[in-house]
C-alpha cells in the first residue's frame, strides 16, 4: 500500500489535480490557485513561455455527472523574437481554460472518441496539455516588436528604422550581368 501511495505522490505536482479532493458528487467544487513551471516546448519557434517560467493557474474544478469540469485562467510571461527585425520581444499571455475531464466508464465513452475528451486517470487530472494547447492557439505565429516594424534591409541586413530614407542597393538583373562584365560598368557610368 505504501508503494502505491509513493507512486501517487510522485504523479501529483503543480500541473496535476487529485479529484479525490473534490469528490464524485455532482455539484461539489474546489478552487485552485497555483504556479506551475512551464515545461520545454511551451510555445512556437519565434515566441514561447521560457522553460521553467511560472504559469499562474487560477482554476475551479467542479464535479459533474460525467466527470470534472475545469475552468479558469492561465497567465504566463512570453519571450521571443520579432519576425521582421529579430529584436527580442517580451509579453504576457492570458488564456481561458474550460475542459471536461471524463470519469472512466462514463457515458462519454460511448458518445465520443478517445481523443475528443480528456480523461480522469487514476483519480488524477493532468492540466499541462490543456493549458499548453490553449496557450499555443493564442500565440501569434508571426510576432512583431511593433505593428509598424519595417524589418531588415535584404541587401545589408541593417534595420530599416536605422537607415537613411534614401538607402538603396543597386541590383542588376542576372540576365544582363554577363553584358556588364563584358562591357564593364553600368549604363549611368558609360
Amino acid at each position: 500500500m505504501s508503494q502505491n501511495h509513493d507512486a501517487r505522490a510522485a504523479q501529483v505536482g503543480p500541473w496535476v489535480i487529485d479529484t479525490r479532493e473534490i469528490g464524485h458528487r455532482a455539484g461539489s467544487s474546489r478552487a485552485y490557485t497555483r504556479k506551475a513551471p512551464a515545461p520545454a516546448g511551451f510555445g512556437l519557434d519565434m515566441i514561447k513561455v521560457p522553460e521553467g517560467e511560472p504559469v499562474e493557474l487560477d482554476l475551479l474544478a467542479e464535479s459533474v455527472v460525467e466527470g470534472v469540469l475545469v475552468s479558469g485562467t492561465a497567465v504566463a510571461h512570453l519571450a521571443g523574437e520579432c519576425v521582421r527585425c529579430l529584436d527580442p520581444i517580451s509579453d504576457e499571455v492570458e488564456v481561458e481554460v474550460r475542459e471536461l475531464f471524463a470519469y472512466p466508464d462514463s457515458a462519454t465513452d460511448a458518445t465520443s472518441d478517445d481523443d475528443e475528451v480528456e480523461r480522469v486517470v487514476d483519480d488524477l487530472i493532468d492540466l499541462e496539455p490543456v493549458v499548453r494547447d490553449a496557450m499555443l492557439l493564442s500565440l501569434p505565429s508571426a510576432p512583431l516588436c511593433s505593428p509598424d516594424c519595417q524589418g531588415l534591409c535584404s541587401g545589408c541586413g541593417v534595420k530599416w528604422a536605422e537607415l537613411a530614407p534614401d538607402h538603396t542597393h543597386e541590383t542588376i538583373d542576372p540576365r544582363w550581368a554577363a553584358l556588364q562584365e563584358r562591357f564593364g560598368g553600368t549604363e549611368e557610368e558609360n
